[in-house]
């Protein structure tokens, strides 16, 4: 069903990019449709693929990750306890948040890549410039 409604989405948005008489028209539908393909459209099919995989509540071993991710963040000295928020999908982890360094982003990074079982990190942090 969502990857139906993902579809969907992207032929709407290129049959009316074909209908489109002018070319500001045409070209602005253009890039609309392409950044909607890179970006929402099939980000909503690549989650439905990992509930297909996983079920409901994620894959097995995710919440733990998740866990173990957010204890050894919080027990390292220098970054600010709960700033970094941690995500976890299919062994993918997710870290979002602002901090007041680079050293802070850098290590963060390399805590959670050491913790078993993370096939990836995914690094959103940044840097606040008015901490």
């Amino acid at each position: 069903m969502v990857i139906g409604a993902c579809v969907t989405r992207v032929t709407l948005l290129f049959s009316t990019l074909i209908r489109a008489r002018e070319p500001q028209t045409r070209y602005a539908l253009f890039a609309g449709a392409l950044i909607l393909i890179m970006t929402g459209a099939l980000s909503g099919c690549a989650v439905y693929d990992t509930y297909e995989k996983c079920g409901f509540h994620g894959c097995p071993g995710d919440a733990k990750i998740t866990a173990v991710v957010r204890s050894q963040l919080n027990q390292c000295r220098f970054l600010e306890p709960n700033a970094i928020r941690v995500q976890t999908l299919n062994h993918v982890v997710f870290l979002e948040g602002v901090v007041s360094s680079g050293l802070e982003i850098d290590t963060a990074e390399s805590i959670t890549r050491k913790v078993p079982d993370v096939a990836r990190v995914v690094n959103s942090i940044v840097v606040s410039t008015s901490r």
